[in-house]
């Protein structure tokens, strides 16, 4: 059956390549940007590639009370929080301003938006059949060093969905998480060049070369840098689908070993 989708976070990445994709299987998307310089190329791209039925670009400013406003007017079944940011670098050194806007943008203004869209499916009484979907990450379920500032937001983000799946389930709105590996969409990597712009060896302990070393180096696995086309795929079809995990880590060798992960830190010891 077709949906109709909001996306915020969709200018770029999995968020624009999954709203192409869902839109060919013949959903109807709303596709939301964050700032209006990103609206006009992609409403090009989508009439160029004979999607103007199907897909409608807008900005949405998360920040911004009168876009918000302005969304809780458009009626989708499906509301996708995609949009985030993150902050790298280690979190005994890394400025706490840094730490409140990441928890801003990845937690609390998704979860503003998430309320208000459905108390307004409660209100309209439309609810069943309505859902929600919040893009996680694999570091929502567990915590390399110097990345500990954006998956904690993620830690929370899962705490956030788990519990509104509990709170929400006699009005029939389903919930889901989508947690990818380190896909190479350039999300992960502008977020490890974000500590070089505060980090200062003349105030800081953690030395510059040592933190872009261990970067690097990880970027440099396969599983640094696998192929993003393998996540849209799996998102064109979690999102729309009325049946599924709750928690979609994709691909399945980070699934495996997150639940390794996770059994192994029973026996950690300090």
């Amino acid at each position: 059956m077709s949906k109709t989708i909001l996306i915020t976070g969709s200018a770029v990445g999995f968020g624009r390549g999954a709203a192409l994709g869902m839109a060919r299987n013949g959903h109807r998307i709303i596709a939301t940007v964050h700032v209006s310089s990103q609206v006009t190329g992609f409403r090009e791209e989508v009439e160029k590639l004979g999607l103007k039925d199907r897909i409608r670009v807008e900005r949405l400013d998360l920040t911004d009370p009168y876009d918000i406003d302005q969304a809780l007017g458009w009626d989708y079944d499906i509301l996708w929080n995609n949009a985030g940011m993150g902050e790298a670098g280690p979190v005994w050194e890394i400025p706490l301003d840094l730490v409140r806007k990441n928890y801003e943008v990845n937690v609390f203004l998704p979860l503003a938006l998430t309320q208000r869209v459905v108390r307004k499916w409660i209100d309209q009484g439309n609810a069943r059949g309505k859902k929600v979907v919040f893009t996680s990450s694999m570091g929502g379920l567990f915590t390399p060093a110097n990345w500990g500032t954006y998956v904690s937001t993620k830690h929370a983000l899962e705490a956030i969905a788990e519990a509104l799946q509990q709170e929400l389930v006699s009005y029939g709105i389903k919930i889901q998480t989508i947690n990818p590996g380190a896909y190479y969409t350039g999300y992960n990597e502008t977020m490890a060049d974000n500590p070089f712009r505060w980090l200062d060896e003349k105030k800081h302990l953690t030395r510059r070369a040592e933190l872009r070393k261990g970067f690097d180096d990880f970027f440099a696995t396969p599983e640094g840098k696998m192929d993003p086309q393998e996540m849209i795929d799996r998102m064109i079809d979690i999102v729309p689908a009325d049946t599924g995990k709750f928690r979609n880590v994709v691909p399945k060798v980070i699934e495996d070993m997150l639940k390794k992960h996770q059994v192994d830190a029973w026996e950690n010891a300090i």
